[in-house]
């Protein structure tokens, strides 16, 4: 029997700095709202926007990534040296975001004029947004979430809300003692 069900990827690009467990609700919801088969965590080598003092070395964010996703068919992470949000998610289905990073690439400081941000954002596939509180997004292309995970932030698991890590994340080594260990599940 031949199955009518096609393979559909989405990708969900970030720098996951650290992966916490709105990136895996969002990721969920991805999958489930968009029939997706699969969806990839992709992080750019280096990040349009972002200082690379802003966060660790590609390798020591796959290897935090991967420890959330080597568990779960359907999520895997990979690196990328592409920084353009249209050219990362080309060869993918749907492209998956956060109500901010929709907001961002709406801004036209990152296109050379308007018809440059007309052409690129035209170029992303199916879009699939993480709605925020604060943050308004298109209807058509919002996903349904708990509110609850749009409080949940990178930024306040690094300064040590260790409730915001993805499961098997550790806190930053600053932010944990000497003798304890990965976060438990």
């Amino acid at each position: 029997m031949t199955s009518t069900h096609s393979r559909r990827v989405g990708v969900y690009p970030g720098s996951f700095n650290p992966p916490t467990i709105a990136h895996l609700a969002v990721s969920q919801a991805a999958l489930e709202q968009r029939d997706l088969t699969e969806v990839v965590w992709m992080i750019s080598e280096h990040t349009l926007g972002k200082l690379d003092a802003d966060h660790p070395e590609t390798d020591e964010r796959l290897d935090a990534l991967r420890a959330v996703t080597d568990d779960l068919p359907w999520l895997r992470a990979e690196a990328t040296s592409l920084q353009l949000l249209s050219d990362i998610a080309e060869p993918f289905d749907v492209v998956i975001m956060g109500a901010d990073k929709w907001h961002q690439i709406n801004e036209l400081q990152w296109y050379a004029d308007e018809d440059d941000r007309a052409v690129q954002l035209d170029r992303l596939p199916e879009l699939a947004i993480a709605p925020r509180s604060d943050l308004e997004v298109p209807i058509e292309h919002a996903l349904t979430l708990d509110p609850s995970f749009s409080e949940v932030s990178s930024t306040a698991a690094r300064n040590g809300d260790a409730s915001a890590l993805a499961p098997r994340v550790a806190p930053a080594p600053s932010e944990r003692s000497a003798d304890s260990g990965p976060v438990s599940e």
